[in-house]
């Protein structure tokens, strides 16, 4: 699978090399993805919502596979799921979003070890059950006290300003909205960006497969800030909170391919 994404690559890269001039990063990543069909035939996101089916339909040390699990819609259904997380569980008693249900899963019905669940098997199973949900609209609710509890917290987290440059979530995706931040301009997350559609995605930049939990610790990297654990309670509220606020927003395309 790697050696495959490798060789998509350096045909990618040869077309980033070419591209020059002041491109909007939305239509260089459509270009970009032209050029991997025209040259490959298929696309990086591709290959790993085929491996996260493989991986879906694998038997775990209890002899059952993924299809015994429930992503929120019941047992084994896929369709729109994607689109309605994070949400509450009544089995675990808290919120889950697509990869901590995913870990949820793979433990408490496949039967592996903590240990034994490895992050990049995560994220390909999350772009296969998020391809599901393409076409389909956000619908995230807040009818329990944990989904209000966990709102809170992300909308509290989402406005702090904190560590030695005083910014936050906020500084970016709201004052400095349509700002430059290199080659991307900061996307208003609150407003017509809708960014929490963006995620999960292939990011051709640096042949990255990425959740929206990799791009929430990218970000409190990128401001200087310890990243929250993978699944920890902070990465949950504020997915909680990007996601209501997203929703009605029709996911264009899962995974995505981005810049």
């Amino acid at each position: 699978m790697r050696q495959s994404l490798g060789l998509l690559l350096a045909a990618l890269l040869l077309g980033v090399a070419l591209a020059q001039g002041d491109v909007d990063p939305r239509e260089e990543a459509k270009r970009q993805k032209e050029l991997l069909l025209s040259t490959a035939g298929i696309l990086p996101t591709e290959l790993v919502v085929m491996q996260g089916e493989e991986l879906f339909h694998r038997k775990g040390p209890s002899g059952k596979t993924m299809a015994e699990c429930d992503f929120g819609l019941g047992k084994g259904v896929l369709e729109g799921a994607a689109a309605r997380l994070p949400r509450y569980f009544l089995d675990t008693n808290r919120v889950e979003d697509l990869d901590s249900r995913i870990v949820t899963c793979m433990t408490r019905v496949q039967g592996f070890k903590p240990e034994e669940v490895k992050r990049d098997e995560v994220v390909a199973v999350a772009f296969y059950i998020a391809s599901k949900s393409t076409g389909h609209k956000v619908q995230v609710r807040l009818l329990f006290p944990e989904e209000r509890e966990l709102y809170a917290l992300g909308e509290k987290l989402f406005w702090a300003r904190s560590g030695a440059r005083d910014v936050g979530c906020a500084t970016c995706h709201v004052s400095y909205v349509g700002r430059r931040a290199g080659v991307l301009s900061y996307a208003d997350v609150l407003g017509k960006d809708k960014s929490w559609t963006h995620w999960p995605a292939y990011r051709y930049s640096n042949d990255r497969t990425w959740t929206m939990q990799d791009r929430i610790r990218a970000c409190y990297g990128n401001l200087g800030h310890p990243q929250p654990a993978l699944y920890s309670q902070p990465i949950l509220a504020l997915e909680l909170f990007l996601a209501y606020n997203a929703n009605g927003a029709v996911v264009e395309e899962w995974p995505a391919f981005v810049r």
